[in-house]
């Protein structure tokens, strides 16, 4: 089962990349000095992406977790 949790551990990975991936672009997004609307609109695209990587990373942890308790 080492290769559950190797995969497991990829794909929590993968979830924390998007994770800094999305605090990056809001911080960009912060700085270019957008007016509120504008802002709202650049956030509102991150928020998806976020959640999504939030899950892949709790997913991934799953799969990490299984590995362990079936290896």
């Amino acid at each position: 089962m080492d290769i559950l949790i190797w995969i497991g551990a990829g794909v929590t990975l993968l979830g924390v990349a998007g994770l800094v991936w999305c605090i990056a672009t809001v911080a960009r997004a912060r700085k270019a000095g957008l007016s509120d609307h504008d802002l709202r609109a650049r956030l509102q695209k991150v928020v998806a992406l976020n959640i999504g990587a939030v899950l892949l990373s709790a997913l991934g942890l799953m799969l990490v977790i299984l590995g362990i308790f079936l290896g």
